[in-house]
């Protein structure tokens, strides 16, 4: 089917036909990895033949399940230099499609929801990835039933609607609105589009590593900091980096990746101090970067395994840490970055106290959104009116 060998369990290991529509692995609920003959790609598919090609996500066709493409223009956004920070450079996803890297995930793998023939789908969602899938069912025709907090994000709710999906405001976290999709798909007919839940979003987030080693002349940089809500975005990077490794195109050499939270919400930091391989559900989740809360990601094992691999690790910072270095991100940059994204550069501060980090690391910060989704909470943090 298309140019995918087979799925492969995150878990027991086990082979998964992709022949139909697949979520978790029936076995163990392990999530699903899509697989790719990688050896007969080798002497095909290597950088020089990236030469001149379109400048998006589908420029790696050759390690994407799709066969035609439901695209809005997301992927290869800039690695910007912060003025006054050396050796910094922020990944900028606010320049995808409805402002986020979730346009990445989605575009995927709403493409093969359309190959598959599916015509309704559900998510819950703390605002950005409601937004894309919003987006990209519109574009396709489909239906989109989306379950989000009652205090999402205005942005995101006008999109969503805007869009033509259907949209419930639950009064508790995505949590919540997780355990409402998992009630109601099977009575309704409802395909679960949620992160790591089916295979394919997470296909379109890991072109964000194939963009940093090709914008960086096939050199990792020594750190990646990525804001981790459910963790797909870092789990897709370190999946990207290990397939161009298989395709020769870089060493074994791998970036410490780490894990930024919110003190707020940090389980994926708790379970990381405590050893645990798996977080535990963080009760009372509380922060104004509503895509950092995420009570119990579904892939925690994964984020804690690659934190591990890596010689990583994983920090949380507080609100006010986030929300100040919006603004000083903004006049260092010209970038209005997302709090997720601002939090950041205040991990980095803090691993440079720690020493963990060096001023000489050339270390790469994900923006994952734009901060205008945020226009409210930021304009009244810092009354700037």
């Amino acid at each position: 089917m298309l140019n995918i060998a087979y799925l492969e369990c995150s878990k027991c290991g086990d082979s998964i036909n992709a022949e139909h529509p697949q979520t978790v692995c029936t076995k163990d609920a392990g999530a699903l990895y899509v697989r790719y003959d990688l050896k007969s790609l080798r002497s095909t598919f290597t950088p020089d033949s990236l030469h001149g090609r379109v400048e998006n996500l589908w420029r790696y066709k050759e390690v994407l399940p799709a066969g035609k493409p439901v695209s809005l223009g997301e992927g290869f956004t800039p690695l910007v230099p912060i003025r006054g920070i050396p050796n910094v450079l922020i990944k900028d996803e606010s320049r995808n499609p409805t402002g986020s890297f979730k346009a990445r995930g989605l575009s995927v793998g709403m493409t093969m929801a359309r190959h598959y023939g599916l015509e309704k789908l559900a998510l819950p969602s703390a605002g950005n990835a409601a937004s894309a899938l919003a987006a990209y069912c519109a574009a396709s025709g489909v239906k989109a039933h989306i379950f989000m907090p009652k205090d999402v994000p205005l942005a995101n709710l006008v999109e969503c609607r805007s869009c033509g999906a259907e949209v419930t405001l639950v009064d508790g976290t995505v949590s919540d609105c997780v355990a409402i999709v998992d009630r109601c798909k099977q009575t309704k007919g409802w395909f679960d589009i949620s992160s790591l839940k089916e295979p394919f979003r997470l296909e379109g987030k890991k072109t964000m590593g194939y963009e940093i080693a090709e914008q960086l002349n096939w050199k990792l940089p020594d750190a990646v900091l990525f804001p981790t809500g459910g963790g797909v975005g870092l789990i897709g990077i370190w999946k990207a980096f290990e397939e161009m490794e298989e395709l020769g195109w870089i060493g074994s050499m791998r970036p410490k990746m780490i894990a930024v939270q919110a003190e707020g919400c940090a389980p994926i930091v708790k379970a990381w101090n405590e050893r645990k391989i798996f977080a535990e559900y963080w009760q009372g989740a509380q922060t104004v970067a509503s895509g950092l809360r995420v009570p119990k990601p579904y892939g925690d094992y994964l984020v804690l395994s690659i934190l591990q691999k890596s010689k990583g690790t994983a920090i949380a910072v507080s609100d006010d840490e986030s929300v100040a270095s919006v603004v000083e991100l903004a006049k260092r940059s010209g970038i209005l970055p997302s709090p997720e994204g601002a939090a950041c550069l205040a991990a980095y501060k803090g691993l440079l106290r720690s020493s963990f980090l060096k001023t000489t690391d050339v270390v790469v910060l994900f923006n994952t959104g734009s901060g205008l989704k945020y226009i409210n909470i930021i304009a009244q943090t810092l009354n700037l009116f």
